[in-house]
């Protein structure tokens, strides 16, 4: 038989099977309007994530909702459904694939999802975010298999309020949207980069307990100058280079106010892996007239913040005692300083002005100092101080002679044996931070740090790291996450009506995570608190940032309750299993 449909007036399917009649192509252009019952029952109710139970539907459930025989007989609790999926889990080879199955679990039964990330939240927070969700972004075009947030790509300029208007969801709290640009420590990711977002408002929920029906995941979708992407048959994204300037500023700008006028005054939009450019623009256009928070800019200050001012029971003194050392001087970096030049003035009386003057800054061109005024980027320009200039780090460490050392660069193992025992010469108990996520791109381990210290350091890291051992000695690494702040201020901001993110509310969170540190955990060389308490501590955040938020007269809840942790932990959402009726 002739395979061509053309001469034979029959439509080809898979495998050369021929429609003789028709009858599949006379389907294809038939219109039909899809349509969905408003009560969920039978199957439409066991593939709506929000409401599936699995096996622990109640036998009258089973009858009232039209689910008898769409499932086995058996009776299956929450609890052992969470025993069963995590034996699931722990059988993968690979974080990505422990990814993946986590993906699919929070498509098909959303509270059993976030009851396994509540409960094993230290095992399953490097899965869902830092470091496998950098992987899962590189590999997102393969490894996609349904939409799990918002694309706003420059196809829907001018039709951007009706593209959100198209999320099924209306109450929207928090949006966190990404560009893309600069995923993690891993560069330009395009529209992949959705992991992103995806990922921070699993956090928001399982950490900070605000409703996965009010989190919105965004990518703005304006290209990507990724070429090996652009080049990459599974891409999802725009293929064409990135779009600057006046056409990436329109498109933003409509997002923004279409945020606002879709959602409220009241929606907290967090911005999340922009370039630097772009990060410090958007903040410092849209804080005024929008909730908005850069987490890159200002949680990773916040966090840090918080580590530094615990580390102080260890290390004596006041921040303004110590001299700051950065290698790195983009958002994350020039971020950092700033809050804490904030704090010493605060906490020291003295001007904003002295306070930068204790904190240097190392960029790819060596030490920032005066003489480089002329050709640096207005964000570095507060940290140019007077110095003879010094070509890399190792010589500005002997030079500057920091007791604090923060890396914020994205370039792995720039904390050499030798940069760690120069700062360890002249230090009794130096702190190190290497913050720069994924492990791959951490400015040294928690092992080198240990080891080339002799013991003495106190050490954070981005990412996570195991125990070390050392002359019979156990330390663990504390992991200087964002997951500890971002979540807890979100719920702080949401749960006050706040109308505008202030820089004090910032430091109120960071002072709030800093006094969870208990004596316990320093003895262990911990200046975070354990993660297993991520809810308890989010609620002391979010009571931080709203009595701030209630000082300011930037919040909109009336009248204030009197005991703000306990309403913050009234306000979480629970996914433990609802009884239908």
């Amino acid at each position: 038989m002739n395979g061509d449909s053309k001469s034979t007036g029959a439509a080809t399917l898979a495998g050369g099977v021929h429609d003789v009649y028709g009858e599949d192509r006379a389907s294809e252009e038939q219109i039909v309007t899809p349509w969905s019952r408003t009560v969920a029952s039978g199957n439409v109710l066991l593939r709506d994530p929000r409401y599936n139970k699995g096996l622990a539907f109640t036998d009258d459930e089973r009858d009232y909702h039209y689910v008898r025989g769409l499932l086995p007989p058996a009776h299956m609790s929450q609890e052992l459904q969470e025993k069963r999926l995590m034996h699931i889990i722990r059988q993968y080879n690979t974080p990505l694939q422990k990814y993946m199955a986590l993906m699919d679990l929070e498509e098909r039964n959303e509270r059993l999802f976030y009851k396994l990330m509540i409960d094993h939240v230290e095992e399953l927070l490097p899965i869902v975010y830092t470091p496998t969700v950098g992987e899962a972004c590189q590999k997102y075009g393969t490894i996609f298999r349904r939409p799990q947030g918002l694309y706003i790509s420059l196809k829907e300029k001018g039709k951007v309020y009706d593209v959100l208007r198209n999320w099924p969801e209306k109450n929207i709290k928090v949006i966190v949207v990404t560009d893309g640009e600069r995923i993690l420590g891993l560069g330009d990711l395009g529209c992949q980069g959705m992991g992103i977002p995806v990922g921070k408002l699993a956090l928001y929920t399982a950490l900070g307990g605000i409703r996965p029906s009010e989190c919105l995941p965004i990518t703005i979708d304006v290209g990507t100058n990724n070429e090996k992407l652009l080049n990459d048959e599974f891409y999802i994204g725009l293929r064409q280079k990135r779009a600057t300037g006046q056409e990436y500023d329109d498109l933003l700008n409509e997002f923004m106010y279409a945020a606002k006028k879709a959602y409220g005054e009241k929606v907290l939009i967090q911005f999340e892996d922009f370039a630097n450019h772009n990060a410090f623009n958007l903040l410092a256009k849209y804080r005024s007239t929008h909730l908005v928070f850069n987490d890159d800019i200002q949680g990773t200050a916040s966090v840090v913040l918080s580590g530094l001012v615990a580390s102080l029971k260890l290390t004596g003194g006041t921040l303004a005692d110590h001299t700051f050392l950065f290698l790195g001087a983009g958002e994350a970096g020039t971020g950092i300083a700033e809050l804490i030049a904030l704090e010493m003035t605060k906490q020291g009386k003295i001007s904003l002005n002295e306070a930068r003057k204790r904190i240097w800054l190392v960029d790819s061109k060596g030490l920032i100092v005066k003489s480089r005024m002329e050709s640096l980027q207005h964000f570095k320009k507060p940290w140019a101080h007077e110095h003879e200039p010094c070509k890399g780090l190792l010589d500005a460490v002997k030079s500057i002679r920091p007791t604090i050392l923060i890396g914020s660069s994205g370039v792995g193992r720039t904390f050499t044996k030798e940069v760690i025992e120069t700062v360890s010469s002249f230090n009794e108990k130096p702190v190190i931070l290497a913050l720069s996520n994924p492990t791959s791109q951490s400015e040294c381990t928690a092992e080198e740090a240990y080891t080339w210290s002799k013991g003495r350091a106190i050490f954070a890291s981005g990412s996570p790291f195991d125990p070390v051992s050392i002359n019979g000695k156990t330390f663990i690494p504390g992991q200087s996450n964002n997951a500890y702040i971002f979540p807890g201020l979100g719920l702080g901001l949401v749960i006050s009506g706040t109308i505008r993110v202030h820089e004090d509310m910032l430091l109120a969170a960071s002072e709030a995570l800093a006094q969870q540190v208990s004596k316990e955990h320093l003895e262990q060389g911990l200046i975070y608190p354990p993660f297993r308490n991520i809810r308890k501590i989010s609620a002391h955040i979010a009571a931080g940032v709203a009595a701030k938020s209630y000082e300011l007269g930037l919040a909109t809840r009336l009248p204030r309750p009197a005991d703000l942790v306990a309403f913050a932990e009234s306000c979480m959402y629970s996914p433990v299993y609802r009884n239908y009726k």
